[in-house]
């Protein structure tokens, strides 16, 4: 049963780092392009090119050492691990061995396991820069497979984890943790389904009288947090069948299929690679003095934590604090807000009403929004104001959101600009009772429940000539004066 055994669980997390340029060449580093444009004789390994370091990957690769609480290692160098496969044209991947950039440092997460909030530290054991591969494109009807080298020569660095995880949910928050600490940090915008951010997982299981791991499977290449969830969660059924049938789990490499929902063998351990390492001497090492390290780490803008403690400063609920902090560019957007209409209170409520749900939705995408922040801050400062009533300014956003344009020039379009006209309201009042004055008697002899339902009538006659509150406040009086 799965309940005799403690899964044991590490994580190699590639990241792509988010330079202009690629880190051994000047290729353009950006995600797509036509098939093969992206690339040069230095990151398609032809005889005689040379390649030169990109500095702004290996600071980036520092950052995300800050960000995620490592040490730095002050002398790093550059290895070739060699294997031949059609994504690598050199048959060698540039890459660090034993003097990485980033040395051991810790994680902390805070999740939710069976209705239990939990808080735990997972231990890096160190940060290494490489360069990436290929990409194999499949083609089933023909029978063919080609090559697309424009990611190959993309900067990567791979986060390696300690075994410290003992569940899927621990694993899945770890990697969102990191995703989220390296997209404030600036060096990643960890888009999995760009394949910015993915894992190979390492899997299992150990008696829980037992004092040593067990054999592990490394499952190659998972690119989703919900695929890292059930890989392992599917991983962990797989080797405790094998065990409480007496057998014994082979250490091999495994990958995931996420139709079937299973993992699938590709190789065993005799069929592992022997990499046969040593230094690069084309790449020069790379060395950092103390001022070098406090420059970059002086760079690191606010992180998550510290956002979020200054949105709790502001009296924001904790719980609508964490949804905007957990989305950079909906938290970096609130920023943009709060410089044009400083209400942090109103300006949570409405981006986590109205934008998110339609985010969520799909009805918005988040990186390329037709409004603006000015425009979003200018509409809930209209509604905080009552120069629209707070239904309209919704209907507002929806046009905004569909089709872009000036929140106050739709409103003044639609007739939803609320111009307090008292004398109009006292006619509305008037001609109301006069129209229901059984309701209105009811009022008299004590049942203020029927206060709602007047006020209802009022209220639509009076759109766009008075706020619900001077209504209120008009009908009041009228009706205390009966």
């Amino acid at each position: 049963m799965i309940s005799d055994y403690i899964p044991v669980i590490g994580l190699e997390i590639h990241c792509e780092l988010s330079t202009n340029s690629k880190v051994f060449c000047t290729c353009s580093a950006e995600f797509g392009g036509d098939r093969n444009t992206r690339c040069c004789p230095v990151c398609c390994g032809m005889p005689g090119t040379l390649p030169i370091i990109n500095q702004t990957a290996v600071e980036y690769a520092v950052r995300a050492g800050y960000a995620l609480n490592c040490g730095i290692n002050k002398f790093s160098v550059f290895d070739r691990k060699n294997y031949f496969y059609p994504d690598l044209p050199k048959a060698y991947q540039i890459s660090e061995l034993n003097f990485p950039i980033v040395l051991a440092g810790e994680v902390p997460i805070e999740y939710e396991e069976n209705g239990e909030k939990k808080k735990k530290s997972i231990r890096i054991n160190h940060i290494h820069l490489e360069e990436d591969a290929g990409k194999l494109v499949h083609d089933d009807l023909n029978g063919v497979s080609l090559c697309d080298y424009n990611r190959c020569g993309v900067p990567l660095i791979e986060i390696v984890t300690e075994p410290d995880m003992r569940s899927p949910e621990e694993a899945r928050k770890l990697v969102e943790t990191i995703a989220l600490q390296l997209q404030y940090a600036g060096v990643s915008d960890c888009k999995m389904e760009e394949g910015s951010i993915r894992a190979d997982v390492n899997v299992s299981l150990m008696r829980k009288d037992a004092t040593e791991f067990g054999t592990r499977a490394e499952i190659k290449n998972v690119n989703s947090l919900k695929s890292i969830y059930r890989t392992i969660e599917y991983e962990i059924k797989r080797q405790a069948q094998i065990l409480d049938r007496g057998g014994e789990v082979v250490q091999e490499t495994r990958r995931f299929d996420a139709n079937k929902g299973e993992t699938k063998a590709m190789r065993s351990k005799e069929d592992a690679h022997d990499y046969k390492y040593f230094p690069d001497p084309d790449i020069l090492q790379v060395n950092f003095t103390d001022e070098d390290l406090e420059r970059i780490k002086a760079s690191l803008p606010e992180m998550p934590a510290q956002r979020r403690e200054r949105y709790l400063s502001m009296g924001i609920p904790e719980k609508e604090a964490m949804v905007i902090v957990n989305d950079k560019v909906i938290s970096d957007f609130f920023e943009d807000c709060m410089k044009v209409y400083n209400n942090p209170k109103s300006l949570v409520n409405f981006i986590n009403g109205e934008i998110m749900r339609r985010i969520n939705l799909g009805e918005i995408d988040k990186d390329a929004p037709k409004y603006t922040a000015a425009q979003v801050a200018h509409l809930v400062e209209m509604s905080e104001t009552d120069k629209v009533s707070k239904n309209d300014a919704k209907t507002i956003f929806r046009e905004m959101a569909e089709k872009g344009g000036d929140p106050e020039e739709i409103a003044k379009r639609e007739g939803m600009i609320i111009v307090v006209d008292t004398t109009r309201v006292h006619e509305v009042i008037d001609a109301v009772f006069a129209a229901n004055p059984g309701p209105v008697e009811q009022y008299k002899n004590g049942d203020k429940k029927v206060f709602g339902f007047i006020m209802g009538l009022c209220n639509k006659e009076l759109r766009g000539s008075a706020t619900p509150k001077v209504v209120k406040e008009e009908l009041e009086k009228r009706l205390a004066a009966l």
